[in-house]
């Protein structure tokens, strides 16, 4: 999301929904079973997902953020993906924290990312991986910690994770991204952001994955939009800066893909770019960056775009202008030979923030298809488009 208001997300309650697990089984259907890992500390879960489907869509970037780290029932989870692939979505990004898999050191219980990639890929649909959260064991014991608190004693313990899941999603998963918006204060565990450190995490992770899997993408941790000035003194630090520094650091070798997240907030997607202002075309001086360093033939992926349609927040737009902003975001960037994914945020939220992030999904939480839904649908699969 935009770095405005990051914690509007509620992140403190993800532990408790995700805690829960309601497992649904079709009495009418044979169950499909799950193999149990031998460290899983659960039985393994039964739940009937149909036939296989494929994604029918004449743009394969058309990709979506699912949030559904944050949902506890299977049916719904399920729901959500057959949506998902029935707007023309051909992947989505999906978080799958570190901390929900390797709760104690050295012993992996990956019911959680096994579950959203069996189901993922059910209905057709690729996985863009980003990984991050840090078990309690990894962070220091004091209470400010917080669950994005790394400690660089333990960079190596987060990339032999990566490792361990690029291992095991071989040929399944494709991308994974290491980490999330690393130039906020919030995403670098409440300390100022550190364009050196992330790097040297970064080279880390992108040797383990590469050692695993040669054949894995790496991603960089998509940086947030801001103005701020380096340093983090204001919560954050500019995302133009903070990349070349990754550059001047080194990063350029450490990752096959650039992640990006760009947002319109209130202007269209045709808006001219500027250092000092944020649109959405700010990607294309993200990929002037790359060019100087000699990057120019790397793929961009956006793992997070769109625009919200609060009626009353100050980045918010009306429902109209969101779903012309975002057609024409698609047809324009053709022209970007080297953008392979525009990933909308958000698709759906399990349960309703009651605050403007509700405004950028894109059904609601009981799978009400808003019309930025149907807009969308209807170009993603080369039909008319709704009255």
């Amino acid at each position: 999301m935009p770095c405005i208001n990051r914690r509007a997300l509620n992140y403190g309650t993800w532990a408790l929904r995700c805690g829960v697990l309601f497992l649904l089984v079709y009495a009418w259907a044979g169950p499909r079973y799950y193999p149990l890992d031998p460290a899983s500390k659960k039985p393994a879960p039964t739940f009937h997902l149909g036939a296989p489907q494929q994604v029918e869509t004449t743009d394969p970037r058309v990709c979506v953020h699912t949030r559904l780290t944050d949902e506890v029932e299977d049916s719904k989870i399920l729901q959500t993906l057959q949506m998902v692939r029935e707007m023309g979505a051909s992947s989505i990004v999906e978080f799958l924290p570190w901390a929900y898999v390797e709760r104690e050191r050295g012993h992996y219980d990956w019911y959680h990312p096994d579950r959203i990639i069996e189901y993922a890929e059910n209905q057709g649909l690729k996985v863009i991986a980003r990984i991050g959260f840090v078990p309690g064991w990894a962070r220091p014991t004091d209470t400010q910690s917080t669950l994005n608190y790394l400690p660089e004693s333990e960079f190596p313990s987060f990339a032999q994770y990566i490792g361990e899941f690029a291992a095991r999603y071989k040929g399944r998963v494709d991308q994974i991204v290491i980490w999330n918006e690393p130039n906020l204060n919030f995403e670098w565990g409440e300390r100022p952001p550190d364009p050196e450190g992330y790097t040297r995490l970064l080279k880390m992770a992108y040797e383990a994955a590469h050692a695993a899997n040669p054949d894995i993408m790496i991603l960089n941790g998509a940086l947030a939009p801001t103005l701020a000035p380096p340093g983090g003194m204001n919560g954050g630090w500019d995302d133009l800066d903070f990349l070349t520094r990754m550059y001047e650091a080194g990063a350029g070798d450490y990752f096959d893909a650039l992640a990006v997240h760009t947002y319109g907030f209130t202007s269209p997607p045709q808006a001219d770019p500027a250092p000092n202002i944020l649109n959405f075309r700010r990607i294309e001086l993200l990929h002037e960056v790359m060019v100087k360093y000699g990057d120019a033939d790397k793929p961009v992926y956006i793992t997070e775009t769109g625009w919200n349609d609060h009626p009353r927040w100050i980045n918010g737009i009306r429902p109209a202008l969101r779903i012309n902003y975002t057609l024409d975001m698609f047809e324009m960037t053709k022209q970007y030979p080297w953008l392979k994914s525009l990933c909308l945020w958000v698709f759906r939220f399990p349960t309703p923030t009651n605050r403007y992030p509700d405004y950028f999904t894109l059904i609601s939480s009981d799978f009400e298809p808003k019309p930025i839904y149907n807009a969308v649908q209807a170009y993603a699969r080369g039909w008319e488009q709704p009255q």
